[in-house]
C-alpha cells in the first residue's frame, strides 16, 4: 500500500494513518497475550514484576582482595581459561621476557600498541633479526594486514579483573583492536596498579567518565580464543589468539 492509498498523503492524514495501524496492532497484541493467558488459565498479567533488588548488594560493593590476593586470584583465573599469566618485578624482566619468547618462536613480525610504556622496552632494539612495529605509525602500511601476518602482539592493559581473570582494554587511534585479535599470540602487559578485584570496579569508572569521554571499543579478554559449535567441539585460536600471556609487572 502506498501513500496515497493509504489517505497518508498529508502529514495529518499519514498520522491518522500511523494511530490506525498501532490501535490495530495493539489490539493483536491483545488478543495474543489473552489467548496465551487463557491457555494457561490464568488472568493476563499486566502489571511490572516487583524488582525489590537493584544492581549490586552492599556487601558485593564493599569487597575487596589485598594486592597478594589480587595477584593470586587472577592468576588462577586467567590460567584456568587457558591463559598464562607470570609475575615479574620490573619493565626491564618483561622486556626480557618478551624477547626470549620471539627468539624462541623465531618470530619476525611483531605488533605493539602506540603507548609510552611499551615504547620504553626498547622491543626493536633487542630484536633486530625481527620487524617490530607500532599501530597506525606508518600510514602506507595496510595496519589489519598487518596485525593479521604478526606473529606477536603486544598491548598494554588498562585494567585487570581479579575475580573474572579478565583484561581490559580500550581502542584508540594507536591502540588497534587487531593487535589483540588477530596475530597468533597475545603478550598483555598489566601493571600491578591496574589490578582489581571486581569488574564492577572498572565499570564503575568508565560510567562516572561519562558516555561522550567513552573510546570507541572497550575490549574484555579472558584467555585465549574459545569456539564451540552445537556439538560443544571446542577449538582454540579460530577467532582470536590461541596463546595469550599476562604479564603483571609490578614496577612499570
Amino acid at each position: 500500500m502506498n501513500a496515497d492509498q493509504s489517505g497518508a498523503g498529508s502529514p495529518n492524514s499519514r498520522e491518522a494513518w500511523l494511530a490506525e495501524l498501532q490501535a490495530a496492532s495493539l489490539l493483536k497484541q491483545k488478543s495474543f497475550m489473552e489467548g496465551i493467558a487463557a491457555r494457561l488459565n490464568r488472568p493476563r498479567i499486566q502489571s511490572k514484576p516487583e524488582q525489590p533488588f537493584r544492581g549490586a548488594p552492599e556487601f558485593w560493593n564493599s569487597f575487596q582482595w589485598t594486592t597478594e590476593e589480587q595477584l593470586q586470584q587472577f592468576t588462577a583465573n586467567f590460567q584456568a581459561a587457558g591463559g598464562q599469566a607470570v609475575h615479574l618485578a620490573t619493565s626491564a624482566e618483561a622486556a626480557n621476557f618478551i624477547v626470549g619468547l620471539a627468539e624462541e618462536m623465531k618470530a619476525t613480525r611483531i605488533l605493539m600498541h602506540h603507548q609510552p610504556g611499551l615504547d620504553r622496552l626498547r622491543l626493536a632494539q633487542q630484536l633486530q633479526h625481527a620487524q617490530v612495529s607500532v599501530w597506525n605509525d606508518e600510514v602506507d602500511i595496510n595496519g589489519i594486514e598487518h596485525a593479521a601476518r604478526a606473529e606477536i602482539g603486544v598491548i598494554e592493559a588498562d585494567h585487570a579483573v581479579a575475580y573474572t581473570g579478565s583484561l581490559v582494554t580500550k581502542s584508540s587511534a594507536h591502540q588497534g583492536r587487531s593487535v589483540s585479535l588477530l596475530p597468533a599470540v597475545l603478550i598483555a602487559i598489566i601493571p600491578v596498579s591496574r589490578l582489581v578485584t571486581r569488574l564492577g570496579e572498572v565499570l564503575a569508572e568508565l560510567d562516572s567518565a561519562g558516555r561522550e569521554k567513552l573510546p570507541a571499543g572497550i575490549h574484555f579478554i579472558s584467555g585465549p580464543s574459545r569456539s564451540a559449535d552445537i556439538e560443544n567441539d571446542l577449538t582454540i585460536g579460530v577467532h582470536g589468539p590461541g596463546i595469550v600471556y599476562a604479564l603483571l609487572v609490578d614496577q612499570w
